[in-house]
Parts: C-alpha cells; sequence; structure tokens
C-alpha cells in the first residue's frame, strides 16, 4: 500500500502480506521524505537549525522549537524570563490541542466517516492558527522561539484572543464527544483492534498518547516538570486495553487537560521580558546535552555534543513518530487489511518527522 495512498499520512508505504484479507506480515518502509535535516544542522549555526526544526512534525512548529531550545540552554547559562516560560507552556498547549484535534478528524475520515469531523477539527484548527500567525508572522512555520526566550513578545489583545479561544473549545469538544465517542460504527472499528500491551509498549520505547493508551501514565510535563509545568494542575488520562478507541480517547481527553492548562497560565501570566541574557555568539564550550519535552506525539528529543565552535559538532533528533511507528507490525498481525489503515491512523505519524 502507498507510497501514494490517501490513508498513509504522507509518502509512506506498507508491504503487506495478506491470506484473504487478514494480516499474516507487515513491513513500513518509509525514506520517501528524507531532507538530511541532522547532517545541515551539523553545518550551520546553532540558531540557524531553529526555523528547520519547525519542519520536522510540520503540525507542531512551537513544540519543536521548545525542544531543541531546551536542548541548546543546556549548553549555556540563560536564565529564561517568567513571561516567556508562561507564553512557551500557552503555545505548547494550543500546538497540542492542534495536533489532537487534527489527528482525530484524520483518524475518523479513516474509517469512512468521509468530510464532516475532518471539517469540524480543521474550523477548530484555524482558529488557533490565526494566533500564531498574529504572535509569530507565520501559521505554520512560527520559527518562534529562541535560546533563552522568544523572538518577541505577542502582540496587544492577544492574550484576550487567546482567552477567548480556550474558553470557547470545550464547547466544541462536547459536540464532537457527543458525535463520536459513542458512534455504533466507530466502537465497532475501533474497539479490540490494534492492541498494544502495557509491556511491549514499553519495551519498543513507545512515549506520548501511544503508551498512555496501553496503560503507563507516564508524562513528561510531570516527570521532569520542564519549563514551569510544575506550577499547574492538571491530570495524566490513560487506557487500559491499548486498542485504537483508547488511543482515539486518549487524545480527547488530553484536550480537556490542555484547556485546564491554558486557563491557568493565561491567568497568571506576568508582565515583563521575553528574552534572556543569551550571549551575542552562541558558541558553547565542550559538553553533549539531551533536552526533551512531552511533544503531542510523544517524547521529542534533541542530542547536541558541542565542541567549542559555533556549530555542533553532532546533532540528533529523537522523533516521536518514527519511534512509535516501529510497533505497526505487531498490532496488525491477525488484523484485517482495512483495520491496517485505522491502526495507522491511531498512532499518528508526521512523515517529515520519521524521515526527518
Amino acid at each position: 500500500m502507498g507510497p501514494h495512498h490517501p490513508s498513509t499520512h504522507g509518502v509512506f508505504r506498507m508491504d503487506v502480506k495478506l491470506d484473504g484479507e487478514t494480516v499474516v506480515d507487515l513491513k513500513p518502509v518509509f525514506g520517501y521524505l528524507h531532507r538530511n535535516h541532522e547532517k545541515l544542522a551539523e553545518d550551520m549555526s546553532y540558531l540557524a537549525s531553529m526555523p528547520f526544526t519547525d519542519r520536522l512534525d510540520y503540525f507542531n512548529s512551537m513544540t519543536n522549537n521548545w525542544a531543541y531550545a531546551l536542548a541548546a540552554e543546556q549548553l549555556v547559562e540563560i536564565e529564561v524570563p517568567e513571561r516567556a516560560e508562561y507564553l512557551r507552556v500557552i503555545m505548547a498547549e494550543l500546538t497540542r490541542l492542534v495536533n489532537h484535534v487534527s489527528l482525530v478528524g484524520f483518524f475518523v475520515n479513516d474509517l469512512g466517516a468521509l468530510g464532516t469531523p475532518l471539517l469540524y477539527a480543521f474550523r477548530e484548527r484555524e482558529k488557533i492558527l490565526d494566533l500564531f500567525e498574529q504572535a509569530s508572522g507565520a501559521r505554520m512555520m512560527c520559527n518562534y522561539f529562541r535560546f533563552g526566550g522568544l523572538r518577541c513578545d505577542v502582540p496587544e489583545g492577544w492574550l484576550d484572543r487567546a482567552r477567548e479561544v480556550t474558553d470557547r473549545f470545550p464547547k466544541f469538544l462536547d459536540e464532537y464527544e457527543q458525535l463520536l465517542c459513542e458512534n455504533e460504527i466507530i466502537l465497532s472499528r475501533t474497539q479490540g483492534i490494534g492492541k498494544l500491551s502495557r509491556e511491549l509498549a514499553i519495551s519498543a520505547g513507545i512515549t506520548g498518547p501511544m503508551l498512555r493508551a496501553s496503560g503507563v501514565a507516564y508524562d513528561l510535563r510531570k516527570v521532569d516538570k520542564y519549563g514551569i509545568y510544575d506550577r499547574f494542575k492538571f491530570r495524566v488520562p490513560y487506557g487500559e486495553e491499548g486498542d485504537c478507541y483508547d488511543r482515539f480517547m486518549v487524545r480527547m481527553l488530553e484536550m480537556r487537560e490542555s484547556i485546564q492548562i491554558l486557563k491557568q497560565a493565561l491567568a497568571d501570566i506576568p508582565e515583563g521580558d521575553i528574552m534572556g541574557k543569551a550571549p551575542r555568539v552562541f558558541k558553547p564550550k565542550p559538553a553533549e546535552v539531551y533536552g526533551r519535552i512531552e511533544g503531542p506525539k510523544g517524547e521529542l528529543g534533541f542530542y547536541l555534543i558541542a565542541d567549542g565552535t559555533p556549530k555542533p559538532y553532532r546533532y540528533r533528533v529523537r522523533p516521536p513518530s518514527l519511534i512509535n511507528l516501529t510497533v505497526l507490525r505487531d498490532m496488525c498481525l491477525g488484523q484485517k487489511i482495512a483495520d491496517a489503515v485505522v491502526i495507522l491512523g491511531s498512532i499518528d505519524i508526521v512523515l517529515g518527522e520519521v524521515d526527518r
């Protein structure tokens, strides 16, 4: 199947061996979108790689920026101002809403519900992309984060508009859940399909909503408490069966928690600077660092080796889309070919991140 198939979420191919319509073997094939991201980054300055991170998971530019900034900030002593920390959390949680609502729309589309759920999702996504454009000048490739803070402050009235979007989102979720969560067709097509056991999820290094759907309440916002996440009250939803339905529901529930974080952050954000005192020339001393965040798809990490020059000696990305894709075969064995499409959709991959 693929690489140009409407349900493969990009140029991605599955070599599938069938007995009738039952999957007896499956091999994911990727590399069609390889852009040499990591090697390019080793031949340019640290800051010059920031806009390239936008293009990894191109749905989640803001969180890509943050993971890279966190890694680079470990190489030099930079104190991020309070206002910048709050804005980073706000941008990250708005990004999580964008990712999850889009994933649910695409997932239901893969089930055969063409049109309405996806268009509803994109309608809500559009409101958040408008906020990103007002803050950064770009809807998707935002290039907004900087080592020690942010490129610029949000414009006047932006926080009020963000509060309005946040306050209205729960009503949309209520309608969306009523439309989808107890839908007879969705239940029959997702419950018991593509199960991923807790043990396999852990041993395969699966992270994010996929891991939590398999019953592991592991979230880096709680574990590492990076940024200022320790200041916010929120729960970590997790499933029991590890099937497609649990992966769908975990994302629905996570959007509720993102809204709670956003309400707290938007209520408490202080005035002040948005950029710390970063060195004029970013030329860190020799060191090795790894920075990671709880991205919408799972653990997104950047491993950097500094050798005392303005360019990283080694630049390596830990992409959740690629890692989570490694268990596709295990989840598809014994399932029907039509279910393989649904299982792939429940993983939530972006090929720009898989191939880098």
